[in-house]
């Protein structure tokens, strides 16, 4: 890679762990001519679907439009740079797990209302009333009706270790990881 420094064509890896939950490898660089250092960040560059509009025309997926929504939605909210990050990579690794070549925008709008509840329930109703085109205040009332209903972020993580105990029911103490193995 070439120093961005000195603009010498070959540098050295001095150091590579992962990043960004494992999907991307954090480099840190040497120049060998100017000894500065710098850090460059490596993705796997790969394809993801068509967008299908609701008008049925195609488009490209964009990752920049899928931030730009996100971050409207978050607007002056207490929501931090990562955390947006993560909802981008999320609904990213979920477009690319369809392993269709075409998906519905109503989908990928869906998931994006899955991060947006987890992350901040404003920004979650500003989301919908885009989204799902909120005509009046009883639509609104009738989302956050529905949101409330739902189980918070921390009780859907803290019912996971309950539903695979619920498994394990009758068993011995002690015995669970012995009887997955």
């Amino acid at each position: 890679m070439q120093c961005p420094f000195c603009k010498a064509p070959d540098t050295r890896v001095v150091d590579s762990r992962l990043a960004e939950d494992g999907t991307q490898v954090r480099r840190r660089r040497e120049c060998e001519r100017c000894n500065n250092r710098f850090t460059t960040f490596e993705r796997a560059q790969l394809s993801m679907p068509n967008v299908i509009k609701r008008s049925g025309d195609p488009e490209p997926f964009r990752e920049d439009k899928l931030r730009q929504g996100i971050e409207h939605a978050i607007y002056k909210r207490p929501v931090t740079p990562e955390a947006v990050d993560h909802a981008v990579e999320s609904v990213m690794r979920k477009l690319r797990a369809s392993g269709e070549r075409e998906v519905p925008s109503r989908q990928v709008g869906e998931w994006v209302m899955e991060e947006l509840r987890d992350l901040d329930h404003v920004a979650y109703v500003r989301f919908a009333s885009i989204y799902r085109r909120f005509e009046d205040v009883n639509a609104f009332r009738e989302e956050i009706e529905r949101l409330q209903a739902l189980p918070s972020a921390e009780e859907r993580r803290s019912q996971l270790p309950l539903i695979e105990e619920s498994g394990n029911a009758g068993r011995a103490p002690g015995l669970k990881d012995k009887a997955r193995r």
